[in-house]
C-alpha cells in the first residue's frame, strides 16, 4: 500500500474528503518526523512506538576494491510494533 491508497483507505472509512484526509495524515507523518528528529518517542498504544537510536562509527570494504573505509556514525529511527498490532499480524483474535 503507497500514501495515496492509504489516504483512499482512511478517507473511505471515515467518510472524510481525500484532501482533509491527505492534510491530516501529512500533519502526523511530520508531527512524528519532528519529535524523532529531537529525540522524543512517540507511542501510539496498540499500534506501536517510534524513537531514536544511533549507530557507532565502524569500519568497512568497499565491495568493488575491497579498499577499507571509515563509516561515520549516524542515528537511526526504530519502530517497536504494540501487542495489538503484533497480533493482528501473526491473526490472533482479540
Amino acid at each position: 500500500m503507497n500514501k495515496q491508497e492509504l489516504i483512499d483507505a482512511v478517507a473511505s472509512s471515515t467518510g472524510a474528503s481525500k484532501a482533509a484526509t491527505g492534510e491530516t495524515i501529512d500533519a502526523l507523518i511530520d508531527t512524528i518526523t519532528k519529535a524523532v528528529a529531537k529525540g522524543d518517542g512517540v507511542q501510539l498504544v496498540g499500534f506501536g512506538s517510534f524513537s531514536q537510536g544511533s549507530r557507532a562509527a565502524r569500519t568497512g570494504r568497499n565491495p568493488a576494491t575491497g579498499e577499507t573505509i571509515n563509516i561515520a556514525a549516524a542515528k537511526t529511527v526504530k519502530f517497536t510494533a504494540g501487542k495489538a498490532f503484533k497480533d493482528a499480524v501473526n491473526g490472533a483474535q482479540s
